[in-house]
């Protein structure tokens, strides 16, 4: 007999009898012989006889166990004869409060899984193609599940297996990942933050995918996915979503929200023997979950809690006393579920006229009490949604995440943050195979599953802050009798600066179209270095032949060639007002050329080795070596001097542990990121000359770095193929993607990137979606720098065939 055997149709439960005994009816709809099934029901009787629960569990786990043993999966529902079998093992399927046992099988195209007793149907297929996410999954804290989602965004998957050895879980993991990278990118905490930071995933998409990373299941009540109370106020006859004080502190968990209540809970936790912890429940378990729901999984309540319905009193009766409850109550810390922020308003009505029981005031217990400001079950979801959407979430989201996914979810940060539970609820807070006493070990399990479990931990850095709209206001204010409005956008915001960044995103939009439009080959070594005028006609090329070059875009011609050592040239930059040229050298030094008089007009000897990149802003000139120092120079353009040379002061020198290959400043000027040649990425804050973060994020020398337009994120490349985004704010590596060849060079918009291979070729990345989306044939050898104007119409790329590409795109 299965677990889930109650819940076939057909088997019916009879209220109680008026003389008060319980008479149970069965109704048996089966495909076997009956003789088969009251064998089994005499062995499970049997079981239920002997005294210790340990024992009935064992004996229940050799019934199934020989049950399975003696079948295997029918190969005569495979879809079509000519599929190839990979697999074959016993699992469960996990669904609320049930696991049903049935064989496993993949094929080529299809995972099957046969349940043994044919519920809910006789074969579940799911086919390989519309696969598109796989989570390995953690069910009773152990590596054993599975879950398998056919769509992007759904909160329910297609199925939750359980298997019985991890190594079967492994395999089967492993198989359909294997299948999956030619059809979906496997994707990450880190990758799913990048998009929600840029504004491509709302706060409840990028919750959700939290919560599928940290092994939260709807299939799985003591892991269902948690989400945060977001509205503190369910009082008001409004809902002003632009008052700060309508939200709940997102900083703290539910138990520190009131101050006396936390005061008290910290006595308690100062007095307590070790293991310590703050919270005698948790913030999500089955019984919270089933509060929420029981309107709508009645059932699931009644197994809970042995054919009964809670006290009245104690029900989800209303919205605001909920809330009071979590806030006061000495022992309720609970957080919300995704139900609260969807569109299905079933879970806050009694469509199934419930008797649920009469309240101490007389009234029975019904729909669930809205807040005055919401006029109906749909208005309140909406109201929350907007709530979970509004500026204010969207800007202090990242500090909850850091509770329930983060950082402060163990050790001394959650201790700091008034955020610890019991050590049960915890990864790795029990080895349920060190425990050889079957009671204790049943019993063990059983608090597990019922007093709720810790999230699996995503994050352990401080997760950055999203980047909000910088023109859209989605604060709004509901009444009970005001209509819902779109969100409000300002008259007069959009300006010839707003018409610029539409054009720039038009043209990354268009980026995959590029062109080769010409090309010339204008040195005799490698270039380094491309400096383009204002006006566009005149191109300067720094080369591995010693040279700096001009060339007329115009007439297409070589107009100078200029030689300042008889080493390399490595990069170069144009002053403003296009008057001088400035170049770095492997020599140590920097050269200062003078356009208008066309000569060599200083030279400044500021390094102990090889000066690798120069940047420059704002009068000041920053140089990076291969002395292991980037400097930053005071410089007084020579027009300004009364010797008509540049006069520099260094004002800083930021020091590392190897040789510095690459810089870049931010638009600012304010932040700068160098990196190096054993593969580390440092950011750099300009104003005090500190560093602010150190990342060792690629195996080999950084070949290139730079902040995105909005300096939130930096971007690095490397000898080892990767291409790295950084979290500014803090340090975070947030998403890292592979190529089979090392990346020299690139830029970026802070969503696509055009990078140039070691091959030649050019890729165009979508770090959003995680993927390379074009591949364009460029040059013969690396490409080596790359510049694009300012209007992101026109690039020009250097290779080490020597020759310069001009580009354009086609729209």
């Amino acid at each position: 007999m299965d677990d889930a055997f109650c819940n076939k149709p057909g088997n019916q439960l009879r209220d109680p009898a008026p003389q008060g005994k319980m008479e149970y009816v069965f109704e048996l709809d089966v495909s076997g012989k009956v003789e088969d099934v009251v064998e089994t029901l005499l062995q499970l009787h049997r079981a239920s006889c002997l005294d210790k629960l340990g024992d009935q569990t064992a004996m229940i786990t050799a019934i199934l166990q020989s049950r399975l043993a003696r079948t295997s999966f029918d190969k005569n529902r495979f879809q079509s004869v000519s599929e190839k079998l990979h697999m074959e093992c016993k699992a469960e399927m996990v669904t609320p409060l049930v696991t049903n046992p049935g064989h496993v099988c993949i094929t080529d195209t299809n995972l099957y899984f046969q349940p043994l007793n044919g519920y809910p149907k006789p074969v579940v297929q799911i086919t390989l193609q519309d696969v598109r996410r796989i989570y390995k999954r953690r069910h009773g804290l152990m590596p054993l599940g599975l879950e398998v989602f056919c769509t992007e965004d759904d909160l329910c998957s297609d199925i939750y297996l359980k298997f019985y050895e991890p190594q079967d879980r492994d395999d089967l993991y492993f198989y359909i990942a294997t299948y999956l990278e030619h059809h979906v990118a496997e994707r990450t905490a880190e990758s799913y933050t990048l998009q929600w930071q840029r504004g491509h995933l709302s706060n409840y998409q990028y919750l959700l995918h939290l919560n599928n990373l940290a092994d939260r299941s709807c299939n799985d009540l003591s892991q269902y996915p948690v989400f945060p109370w977001i509205i503190s106020d369910y009082c008001s006859a409004e809902l002003d979503l632009s008052n700060p004080g309508t939200f709940r502190d997102l900083s703290r968990p539910v138990g520190a929200l009131n101050k006396e209540r936390l005061e008290r809970l910290l006595a308690r936790y100062q007095e307590m023997p070790e293991p310590k912890f703050m919270y005698g429940s948790h913030y999500s378990s089955p019984g919270y979950v089933l509060f929420y729901l029981v309107r709508i999984a009645p059932e699931y309540m009644l197994c809970l809690q042995n054919g009964r319905f809670d006290n009245a009193d104690r029900m989800f009766n209303s919205i605001g006393e909920t809330w009071k409850n979590c806030l006061d109550g000495a022992t309720d810390f609970k957080e919300l579920i995704p139900e609260f922020y969807g569109d299905d308003v079933s879970f806050l009505v009694n469509n199934l006229k419930l008797d649920l029981g009469k309240r101490q005031g007389g009234q029975m217990v019904d729909d669930v009490e809205l807040p005055p400001w919401a006029r109906s079950p749909e208005d309140f979801l909406q109201k929350s949604k907007d709530a979970l959407e509004s500026n204010y979430v969207s800007e202090h989201l990242h500090e909850w995440i850091d509770l329930i996914f983060g950082y402060k979810q163990k050790g001394s940060d959650a201790v700091g943050a008034h955020n610890v539970f019991h050590p049960l609820t915890y990864e790795g807070g029990v080895d349920l195979n060190s425990i050889e006493d079957p009671d204790e070990k049943v019993a063990m399990l059983t608090q597990i599953l019922e007093f709720g479990q810790t999230p699996k931990q995503l994050f352990v850095t401080p997760h950055p802050r999203r980047i909000t709209p910088k023109f859209k206001n989605f604060s709004q204010t509901y009444s009970h009798n005001a209509p819902m409005a779109d969100s409000p956008v300002s008259p007069g915001e959009e300006s010839f600066e707003d018409l610029t960044e539409e054009s720039k995103t038009l043209a990354w939009n268009n980026i995959a179209k590029l062109q080769l439009h010409d090309q010339y080959k204008i040195h005799k070594e490698a270039v380094t270095g491309i400096a383009v005028s204002c006006n566009g006609s005149s191109v300067f090329t720094t080369s591995q032949d010693s040279t700096l070059k001009m060339f007329s875009k115009e007439s297409k011609m070589l107009q100078r060639s200029i030689s300042f050592s008889n080493m390399a040239l490595s990069s170069c930059l144009l002053l403003p007002g296009d008057a001088t040229v400035i170049s770095s050298s492997w020599d140590n030094n920097i050269y200062f050329y003078s356009i208008a008089f066309a000569r060599r007009q200083d030279t400044l000897m500021g390094h102990d080795d090889a000066v690798s990149k120069i940047c420059w802003h704002d009068n000041r000139l920053y140089s990076a070596s291969w002395d292991s120092t980037v400097k930053v120079w005071s410089g007084v353009p020579a027009e300004m001097t009364c010797t008509r040379r540049q006069r520099f002061d260094m004002l800083a020198e930021l020091e590392h542990d190897v040789s510095v290959d690459t810089i870049s400043l931010n638009a600012a000027s304010t932040l700068l990121v160098s990196g190096t040649k054993e593969g580390t990425v440092n950011i750099w804050d300009l104003t005090t000359a500190t560093m602010l973060h150190q990342i060792p994020c690629h195996s080999g020398t950084v070949c290139d770095a730079a902040f995105s337009p909005d300096s939130r994120h930096v971007l690095s490349t490397g000898e080892d193929g990767c291409l790295n985004v950084i979290d500014v704010q803090t340090g975070m590596l947030i998403s890292s993607m592979t190529s089979d060849e090392p990346q020299r060079c690139f830029i970026w918009d802070g969503n696509s990137v055009l990078s140039g291979s070691q091959s030649g070729e050019l890729l165009v990345w979508d770090l959003l979606g995680g993927k390379i989306s074009e591949r364009i044939q460029g040059h013969t050898g690396a490409v080596t720098c790359i510049w694009m104007n300012e209007q992101c119409s026109s690039i020009i790329t250097g290779g080490e065939d020597r020759q310069i590409m001009f580009w354009k795109l086609q729209y």
